[in-house]
């Protein structure tokens, strides 16, 4: 997934160059593309860490190496006046005189720019002057907190003494943005904007374990030592870093804690955003921003049921292929979760043996594409396991993009908290959303083709198509064969197709039907038969980003609705190639943008 964890989003927008693909982006309209390449221009220079997890922090971007991004109150209120200043930028161009990709390029930045519009009507939470937002500034997936230590260990580059001493200065910066979180956080909460009880229980356990760590022993200062010595940097840098953490930011830390606490003792268990202040309008937003259509929790709600009734019946046949037949579908999914022989030992030996399985099904699913794609790319893929001091609040499974200048590849993380949560049989699925020819594909193309395109399509990211098309190359794989002698394997990616549905409810349930947090928690275990630990995880994670779930199985949908489409229309003229490359080309769009250019690219093929 590319989930909200995700501190920063690089996303797939390109377009192509082998197939039946789209002019090259050089090829823009010169006054559209001034137009775009100043706003995001002017949007990365209110992030610095954008400029570093795209690998621009280098020249005359340099300076963006030694600092965050700015969280005060000052800072939100002005992503509302640059989002109008964005829009006026864009209205001055003709949009009838644009055509093709011009014109789907442009309607996807005015959708971006219409949704931050929408979200800075609301006086609370997270929100970005391109797109969404989330109403909990601090909850165990958000939050400097837990995003910071993680970027400075595998984003900031340490390769001479400069980057170094910005580190420092970042690892300095950092105490800075946890006051300002916890001032937003205190605001918040006077409006009545309170995170449920259960998720502060988890982000107040990750920050007492981020505390307790020596300093000198913290991954902030041992990552700063290791890479320098590495690069025989001399200095005395274990000290020094370990004297910023120890007077600035453990204080700003214990500050922080003290805050969250304070907010604790406030908090009640109601689970979804229907508490908020204007509660049903801010989760309409965020699903219509997740989701990238019109659809209302109920069509989403249904969607989910029936999807999830015919998934049943796929899962069954495999079930009983392999003489699984006693009890529900549901049921046997949890004895298999549960068996064995399906289980890693939960030791660090077994994260390691876990990871390697990773890996070896990563380069089964490279050997593949080129059945999936007529596009030859690099992308490059490391897979880490979650950091400890966070995994307990973190998604099961994440993708951060590769840089846009090569110098660090994807990365694929995997919570290994608890290895149960990973049984091997649905650990091939995962790794053709996450790896190939999933997110690290639709990173790759942007990150290999910069030159072709508008840095703004970097920016920029649609949920629903990304996601959607991650799910969608689950489903790929199988039809390719991928699972031919793994039933077992075949039955993970039913299983997480069957997730991915359960999410539709689940969500819509507890946001927009009142549904309980336990009530959530079993309808999630017994409708997919994962483990409880796992599905609690995940529950608690769609109550702090209400709506982002809900993405997947809508892309995924629409998108194999466009294939049929496609099919129907070329006979035998289609490729599943093209039609592969064409969604990769089309780039983050909404659906919406993304019916249009498969659109397109019919009339081309045709």
């Amino acid at each position: 997934m590319i989930c909200n964890r995700r501190n920063f989003m690089v996303s797939a927008a390109a377009m192509g160059l082998a197939g039946i693909a789209w002019p090259a982006f050089a090829a823009i309209d010169p006054k559209l593309r001034a137009t775009l390449d100043e706003i995001a221009r002017a949007a990365l220079r209110d992030s610095p860490e954008g400029y570093s997890y795209l690998g621009l922090d280098s020249g005359e971007n340099s300076w963006a190496r030694a600092r965050l991004r700015d969280r005060s109150a000052a800072a939100r209120a002005k992503v509302a006046t640059e989002n109008r200043r964005y829009r006026k930028m864009l209205d001055g161009i003709d949009r009838a005189s644009l055509a093709g990709q011009d014109r789907l390029l442009y309607d996807s930045v005015a959708y971006e720019l219409a949704s931050g519009a929408a979200g800075a009507a609301f006086a609370y939470g997270g929100v970005d002057a391109l797109g969404g937002g989330n109403p909990y500034v601090i909850s165990q997936q958000d939050g400097a907190y837990q995003g910071t230590p993680e970027f400075l260990n595998s984003v900031h580059r340490i390769e001479a003494r400069a980057d170094a001493e910005a580190y420092l200065s970042r690892l300095a910066a950092f105490a800075g943005v946890l006051d300002q979180e916890s001032a937003q956080a205190r605001h918040d909460a006077g409006l009545g904007v309170i995170t449920p009880d259960f998720v502060l229980d988890t982000t107040l356990a990750q920050m007492k374990a981020l505390r307790a760590t020596p300093a000198a022993a913290s991954r902030m200062v041992q990552s700063l030592a290791t890479r320098a010595a590495a690069r025989g940097l001399a200095g005395d840098w274990t000290a020094r870093a370990a004297k910023i953490v120890e007077a600035m930011v453990y204080p700003a830390l214990d500050r922080q804690i003290a805050a969250m606490t304070d907010i604790r003792a406030k908090a009640s268990h109601d689970a979804g955003a229907w508490k908020l202040p204007q509660g049903d309008a801010y989760y309409a937003w965020l699903l219509q921003y997740a989701t990238s259509t019109t659809l209302d929790p109920e069509a989403i709600h249904q969607m989910g049921l029936e999807q999830g009734r015919d998934l049943d019946a796929r899962m069954d046949a495999v079930l009983k292929s392999q003489d699984m037949t006693q009890g529900t579908v549901g049921e046997r999914l949890a004895a298999l979760t549960r068996d064995p022989r399906q289980l890693y030992p939960n030791t660090d030996a077994g994260r390691e043996e876990a990871i390697a399985y990773v890996n070896g099904k990563i380069a089964e699913l490279r050997q593949m594409l080129p059945r999936i794609s007529k596009m030859t790319m690099k992308a490059e893929l490391m897979v880490k396991r979650v950091p400890p001091e966070i995994e307990a609040g973190a998604a099961l499974g994440y993708m951060n993009f590769a840089s846009l200048d090569g110098s660090r590849p994807a990365i694929y993380y995997i919570n290994l908290q608890d290895t149960g949560n990973w049984p091997k049989f649905t650990i091939p699925s995962l790794s053709a959303h996450e790896g190939l020819p999933g997110h690290t594909w639709q990173g790759a193309y942007v990150a290999e083709h910069r030159d072709d395109v508008p840095l703004i399509s970097s920016l920029m990211g649609f949920n629903a198509y990304t996601e959607g098309w991650a799910l969608y190359s689950e489903q790929l794989v199988d039809e390719l064969g991928f699972y031919k002698d793994d039933p077992f394997g075949q039955l993970g990616m039913y299983q997480a197709l069957r997730f991915r549905a359960s999410r539709l409810v689940t969500d819509t349930g507890l946001h927009a039907k009142r549904w309980s947090r336990e009530q959530a928690v079993d309808y999630m275990t017994s409708s997919t038969g994962r483990a409880r630990a796992a599905c609690t995880s995940e529950v608690d994670r769609y109550c702090a980003a209400p709506g982002q779930a809900c993405g997947y199985k809508v892309g995924h949908t629409e998108i194999v609705r466009l294939r049929g489409k496609a099919q129907a229309a070329l006979g035998g003229r289609f490729d599943v190639r093209d039609f592969n490359d064409a969604v990769i080309q089309a780039g983050a769009v909404p659906l919406t943008v993304l019916a249009s250019a498969i659109d397109d690219y019919i009339a081309r093929a045709g």
